[in-house]
């Protein structure tokens, strides 16, 4: 059974009595609209003319032990929840369905994200943002943080540079922390500097986005995983989109010199992530070009050990 981040695949407006006792057989996931959140703290759903509510603890896996808190419920009102249907009883033409989202969750676990390791590829989307990083569900609502300095190569100052709430995008498994949940990266997937110096040439005038500003010179995006050096200028502010000249590119010092011709005046502006790797797993990652002295790398896998019997 494959398992998606909630509302990516699309879902019915409405189940038939058939379709939820098919499901309550196979096992299989549902997703529906979430339209109430009560004082009881229960969700309310609508299946044709049956009105469902999913009890409380079983809202998500951790209400029992206190782990998820209630915003996260109320979050869900409007849109779409994943469930199992646990049980069908029809009694004097009426129909009584249980339904558990905490049951899908550990579902979800149990038979796809316990056997994940560091350098597996998933689809993610961003539930919300940080000032430390992005929180993404990586299937049926449970979250993953992805932090902002595993966002991209180039280097931002809020995750809100590179994201937006509801965005679908794909990241690799970086770690589990102490408590044994996922923790994600994004840039090993957007390419390599070569891969993306190979597409601009000196001479050419592209548009960048201001990163920073040094005494020195200022940073500028090229690519979510491409910056190049200009000559410190006043009146340049971070986030600022610009008009540059390719000066020179360097691979042998990982460099891209640029001159700034203009200030551009729109604050919506934003490199959308292109991805190189899209599946998959990834064991060992290098940015840096061979030829430059400097190795930047990400390894995934540990090496074997030779001494091993």
């Amino acid at each position: 059974m494959d398992y998606y981040p909630e509302g990516t695949q699309g879902f019915p407006t409405a189940y038939t009595l058939n379709d939820l006792r098919r499901a309550a057989a196979s096992g299989q996931i549902l997703e529906s609209r979430a339209l109430t959140f009560d004082s009881e703290k229960r969700l309310h759903f609508r299946f044709g003319s049956t009105d469902v509510v999913m009890p409380h603890e079983e809202c998500a896996d951790g209400v029992r032990e206190g782990a998820v808190r209630d915003i996260a419920l109320v979050t869900r009102v409007g849109r779409p929840v994943c469930f199992l249907v646990t049980d069908v009883q029809e009694s004097e033409g009426r129909v009584q369905i249980s339904i558990s989202r905490a049951r899908a969750q550990q579902q979800c676990r149990r038979e796809y994200l316990d056997a994940l390791r560091p350098g597996d590829i998933l689809p993610c989307r961003v539930t919300h943002l940080e000032s430390f990083g992005a929180f993404c569900d990586i299937g049926c609502g449970i979250p993953a943080l992805l932090p902002i300095d595993c966002l991209s190569v180039s280097r931002i100052s809020a995750p809100g540079d590179r994201l937006r709430e509801g965005d679908d995008i794909l990241c690799a498994v970086k770690c589990r922390d102490e408590q044994g949940r996922i923790v994600l990266t994004m840039k090993e997937l957007l390419g390599t500097w070569a891969e993306n110096a190979a597409c601009f040439s000196p001479g050419e005038t592209v548009v960048g986005l201001v990163r920073s500003t040094e005494s020195y010179g200022v940073f500028i995006e090229l690519a979510p995983n491409l910056a190049g050096l200009a000559e410190a200028q006043p009146g340049l502010c971070r986030g600022q989109l610009v008009s540059v000249y390719i000066k020179s590119i360097l691979p042998q010092k990982m460099k891209v010199k640029l001159v700034v011709l203009n200030a551009l005046n729109d604050q919506d502006f934003r490199f959308v992530p292109e991805y190189r790797i899209r599946s998959g797993h990834i064991s060992h990652w290098v940015y840096s070009p061979p030829e430059c002295p400097r190795c930047v790398e990400t390894v995934f896998d540990e090496p074997a050990d030779p001494d091993a019997p």
